[in-house]
């Protein structure tokens, strides 16, 4: 008769970091610690494109495009880029794809893991620092062309507040200011988040400035792709605040979205931030 027992390393006191335990139990489970033939495989999986995230009064905004590209062709036009990190957190992908998407289970799973151990949940800070050592192991999949380059965001619940990280592929962690933006359109995205963020937003405005930075992304970056209103496919918009992480309803995001492309008919540029701040009575500033 078989011995059906649970292993006796599944069972004994260790490490709070499941993918520590991983490496330990099963190391080729790992993405990072796959054999690859040398050579890039950068045209041969398909890959995420443009995040964008923005903080307001009581939270955080994550949103996504939903292309994925393989070289010059469009590999999916409904790809989900954005995921709850746990109760509190988000993470959008950019990059390879398939690797993206397993790392992010794999962090969901790290974040559970501590939780269930520990028996309390990580900060924000070690939520990022967590994530950074995940990306820090796919760093040889990255030299091959298979990088992974999240955009990372959650309420911190010890300062009240929301707060964006950002990752370059060796897995240096780097703390974004109002807001910030990853993938092939992110200096279009980013361009157009600077001038029409303002310190003063409220959730409703974080949204519609995320949506309008992917469509100014999309309409530069032929890798991000812009709202698609005959196949009905929108942003994946995430608001994060002290209630925890919610994704906005497609027929929510489809509203806005309608809005912000009507606009564009009369005013293709989007809206004009204006040159001269308010003063402190009311006027311009002179």
């Amino acid at each position: 008769m078989s011995d059906s027992r649970i292993p006796g390393s599944f069972m004994a006191p260790g490490t709070s970091s499941f993918a520590d335990f991983l490496a330990t139990q099963a190391p080729d489970l790992l993405p990072g610690r796959r054999e690859m033939p040398p050579g890039s495989a950068a045209d041969l999986a398909p890959h995420g494109t443009t995040i964008v995230a923005a903080t307001f009064d009581g939270g955080v905004v994550m949103a996504g495009d939903r292309r994925a590209t393989m070289g010059n062709v469009i590999a999916q036009r409904d790809i989900q880029k954005v995921f709850p990190a746990d109760e509190y957190s988000a993470v959008g992908i950019a990059g390879a794809a398939g690797l993206a998407v397993e790392m992010v289970r794999l962090f969901q799973t790290e974040l559970e893991h501590y939780e269930k151990i520990e028996g309390s949940t990580l900060s924000l800070d070690g939520k990022a620092n967590r994530l950074a050592a995940l990306i820090r192991g796919n760093l040889g999949m990255a030299m091959q062309g298979l990088a992974v380059v999240p955009l990372f965001a959650g309420f911190d619940l010890d300062k009240g507040l929301g707060r964006i990280f950002s990752y370059d592929v060796t897995g240096g962690r780097y703390e974004e200011t109002s807001f910030h933006s990853v993938g092939s359109g992110s200096v279009f995205a980013r361009g157009a988040l600077k001038k029409l963020y303002r310190d003063d937003f409220d959730g409703d405005d974080a949204v519609v400035a995320c949506i309008q930075a992917l469509y100014d992304a999309a309409d530069d970056d032929s890798a991000t792709g812009g709202p698609d209103l005959t196949r009905r496919i929108f942003p994946v918009v995430a608001n994060i605040t002290s209630d925890g992480f919610q994704r906005l309803a497609d027929e929510e995001v489809g509203t806005i979205t309608q809005r912000v492309v009507d606009e564009r008919m009369t005013n293709p540029g989007g809206p004009l931030a204006p040159l001269r701040p308010a003063s402190s009575n009311g006027g311009d500033a002179r």
